[in-house]
């Protein structure tokens, strides 16, 4: 007896683990949805159609005892009431019946009845949770309690009666773990189905936010070149590529009046969005203060005291900023912890200029700025940039460094602004290769034409 009900529970499990296998595949493939709140009709149907023909399966995949058959009949209506509601659970149940009423025997009539009611139930149980899935263990104890009701109605409506219970005695034990098993990994495979699809619409909702994000800032930052088209003293481009959709470097440039150009490039600490907000709050506190017609250093100054009292997390960014005076070509700038810009007299190579570092904006609200002063002559030209130009690195780990940057710059002085840019570009996408891009990179390029 006791070999028996194990071969039984053996054999059944098995045929549990083929068919959980089958249903996995089918969800992967989207054969079928189990949106609990979107069973639209065609989907009833289906949902109907293959958990009957389940129902099937597992009437065939049984084993006949003393002229019935252990098997996971109940399962796949169960299963579709479960998923899809009454309507779907008795559509499955029907055709599971239908199959095993005209197998016949002497437990037709009990075991069809409980194949309809396995598939209401389940149903009537998907009703009680209001469309939600039923968790696994959840599932298991509705199967378990359901085929012990089954086992009752053998007892109660097949007969003889001695011989029902001969049946019950050798077959309960055996169907109620396999059903009952089943039903637990179906609902383990499904409940993690469902969480990757939440995973997958939380990461495309993200993306999308991120792409909006990404436009957002971008918009932000002057795109149209040549940006003064009437003004014929100066040439001037920029480009802003971040490591990721958003990112935490900026530039800036607008006329404060008739005969000033004001033009800022900032690198803000970390990547990503912390960093971009971070980016937003500053550029538009520099371009507000430059408005006001403040010196470079009075302009970091009043910024950096706006941004450090509630900056809790200490965020900060190096900021370059300077007034060029495009009727005479002084150029008045001061540094927030910057890269030092690379500037290059017409005939000259590109150099870099001395610059006062200071210290990065945000921290410490007293931090003080110096303004610094630079003659700029007809034919000059001026560069700005971020550290993901020099920091880029190459497969290897090798950095791009300064050295590389002055030589790139120099070799294409004689090109225009928005050629040098992409020049530059250019050759540190070149000696990166194919290695991911470790930081956002951020050039300005100014030509003085006087």
């Amino acid at each position: 007896m006791l070999k028996t009900i194990i071969d039984i529970s053996v054999n059944l499990t098995e045929f549990i683990c083929v068919l959980m296998v089958v249903v996995y595949i089918m969800i992967n493939n989207r054969l079928y949805s189990i949106d609990q709140e979107k069973i639209t009709i065609r989907n009833g149907i289906l949902l109907s159609l293959i958990f009957g023909i389940f129902s099937i399966y597992g009437t065939l995949a049984g084993f006949n005892i003393f002229g019935a058959y252990a098997n996971t009949r109940d399962l796949g209506p169960a299963l579709a009431g479960l998923v899809g509601g009454p309507f779907v659970g008795l559509g499955a149940g029907l055709i599971g019946a239908t199959h095993r009423y005209f197998m016949g025997g002497f437990t037709v009539i009990p075991c069809t009845v409980s194949t309809v009611l396995a598939g209401l139930g389940g149903g009537l149980v998907y009703l009680y949770k209001k469309r939600r899935i039923v968790t696994p263990f959840q599932g298991s104890i509705y199967m378990a309690l359901f085929e012990f009701f089954h086992m009752g109605l053998v007892l109660l409506l097949a007969r003889p009666f001695d011989q029902a219970m001969v049946l019950v005695e050798n077959i309960a034990f055996p169907m109620v773990f396999a059903n009952a098993f089943g039903m637990y990994v179906y609902g383990f495979i499904i409940v993690n189905y469902r969480r990757q699809q939440e995973t997958a619409a939380a990461k495309d909702r993200i993306e999308g936010e991120l792409k909006a994000a990404h436009e957002i800032q971008t918009s932000m930052l002057p795109r149209t070149f040549p940006p003064f088209p009437d003004r014929k003293e100066f040439d001037l481009y920029a480009v802003m590529y971040p490591a990721k959709e958003v990112g935490g470097d900026f530039y800036d440039f607008t006329l404060i009046d008739d005969r000033r150009l004001y033009m800022t490039i900032g690198d803000v600490s970390g990547k990503g969005v912390p960093a971009a907000l971070f980016m937003v709050i500053a550029k538009t506190l520099l371009r507000t203060e430059a408005l006001k017609g403040s010196s470079p250093a009075a302009i970091l100054a009043a910024v950096n005291k706006i941004l450090s009292p509630d900056n809790e997390a200490c965020m900060f960014a190096t900021v370059f900023c300077a007034v060029l005076d495009i009727r005479t070509g002084e150029m008045e700038f001061a540094n927030a912890g910057h890269n030092p810009p690379l500037h290059a007299a017409s005939e000259s190579p590109f150099e870099f200029i001395d610059v006062n570092r200071a210290f990065v904006l945000g921290p410490l609200p007293e931090a003080k700025f110096v303004d610094q002063k630079l003659k700029l002559n007809p034919g000059d030209s001026f560069f700005l940039y971020t550290d993901g130009v020099t920091e880029a690195m190459d497969p290897s780990g090798r950095q791009f460094t300064d050295d590389c940057l002055k030589e790139t710059i120099s070799e294409r002085k004689g090109a225009d602004v928005a050629a040098v840019v992409r020049n530059v570009l250019g050759d540190v996408q070149a000696f990166v290769k194919d290695a991911p891009q470790s930081d956002d990179i951020t050039m300005l390029a100014l030509k003085f034409n006087g």
